[in-house]
């Protein structure tokens, strides 16, 4: 039987880069003490607030269809929250889409295709080649350096450019690293994509949980509105992954031609969901300062205990929900050392392979378990470091 080549493009780059999770989940459920700090999953519920909102909406009989753009509440609830960094945002500027995959997705569909490259930083969150590549596209990395602090850099943005580029996809905060672009990176970095007519994806969906200063972002900066499209969701902000709620803003332009797309591939969310949205964007929510108080905690805590392991060089995030670990000095890979580290002493990590060339000789931890599990992972995490960097058990 023919498979479309998109089969082919997208081979291994699905949930086979979560297969340390995967497995631990199946270790998990055979009884091993597992803990597990692989996936972005925040550990407090919902503000209860939003729950009542989404189960009112739906006794008022809010479970019909929708439209392409989004309900009406939610679209307004966007254009009051983007208003407040550039004044003039209308509903024109405004597409809905269940959570910032989807939204990510569209996005490229829309902007380039079979024969087109798309500048990524590498590290980078492990869905985003998929999506690039399921247009047709390819990948063209730009290195972000830890000596950078994992920060894009104007001049390795200028040194990657190559006549296919059509597209920048940008993170900030960044996912896996926590790194948060400074407002005058970004300018540079801006002006790099004028210059060679890019247009810039930023991904913002970290936006509320930058641990000090403010966040910055392209879409901010008038002189680059015409080329600047935001996606994010209310899923890490608003404790909310399970709802899939998200959107982009973006050029009036871009979202008419846009909006097609998104009608083709889903007519709609869900209006109830949409209604808890309206609510969560228009209301003082603590949620993001609670998570955000947290993980800055948690990943201090993380850096101060394996920084004392052998081998181990942590690097503490600006902001999100994980912290990366070089594993490098242990002699052993990054990928190599997170599945030593689920099989001998039942931590599950995910190896910094997942996310690019890179970030190879790293893990990413999350970040959303207690105070106890951190402990205790560090210490097994310790264990294993100790065994790799003896010369009398040092890892092949």
């Amino acid at each position: 039987m023919r498979y479309a080549s998109i089969t082919d493009r997208l081979q291994n780059l699905g949930s086979e880069k979560w297969a340390i999770h995967a497995e631990a989940r199946r270790m998990k459920a055979e009884g091993k003490p597992v803990i597990e700090l692989t996936i972005g999953e925040p550990d407090v519920a919902p503000d209860p607030t939003l729950l009542a909102e989404a189960i009112r909406a739906m006794h008022a009989g809010r479970y019909r269809y929708s439209n392409g753009r989004g309900e009406p509440a939610v679209v307004g609830a966007l254009v009051r929250k983007y208003q407040k960094r550039r004044g003039d945002v209308t509903a024109e500027n405004v597409l809905c889409f269940p959570g910032t995959q989807t939204a990510l997705f569209a996005v490229m569909l829309g902007l380039v295709e079979a024969g087109d490259a798309v500048l990524v930083g590498d590290p980078l969150y492990a869905s985003y080649e998929g999506v690039i590549r399921a247009t047709g596209a390819s990948c063209v990395p730009v290195p972000l350096r830890p000596e950078n602090g994992f920060h894009m850099k104007a001049a390795d943005l200028e040194a990657a450019i190559t006549p296919e580029c059509r597209v920048l996809l940008l993170n900030t905060p960044h996912n896996p690293t926590g790194a948060v672009l400074t407002a005058e990176e970004i300018a540079e970095i801006g002006a790099v994509c004028r210059r060679h007519d890019l247009w810039i994806v930023c991904d913002e969906v970290y936006e509320q949980l930058v641990f000090h200063g403010t966040f910055a972002s392209p879409f901010d900066h008038e002189d680059l509105a015409e080329r600047t499209v935001v996606v994010s969701s209310i899923s890490k902000s608003h404790a909310a992954p399970g709802f899939r709620s998200g959107w982009a803003i973006g050029p009036a332009e871009f979202c008419a031609r846009l909006l097609a797309v998104s009608e083709t591939m889903l007519f709609g969310g869900q209006p109830f969901i949409a209604d808890m949205t309206a609510y969560a964007l228009d209301n003082p929510i603590a949620t993001a300062a609670t998570m955000r108080r947290s993980y800055q905690a948690r990943a201090a805590r993380f850096a101060d205990a394996l920084s004392r392991a052998p081998g181990l060089v942590p690097l503490p995030p600006e902001a999100g929900m994980f912290i990366v670990v070089d594993v490098s000095q242990t002699g052993m890979s990054g990928e190599d050392f997170a599945w030593a580290l689920l099989r001998e002493e039942f931590v599950a990590t995910m190896p910094g392979s997942s996310f690019g060339e890179q970030a190879e000789g790293f893990i990413r931890l999350s970040l959303t378990v207690p105070d106890t599990h951190i402990d205790e992972a560090c210490r097994r995490i310790t264990a294993l470091a100790t065994r790799a960097t003896s010369p009398k058990e040092r890892y092949a």
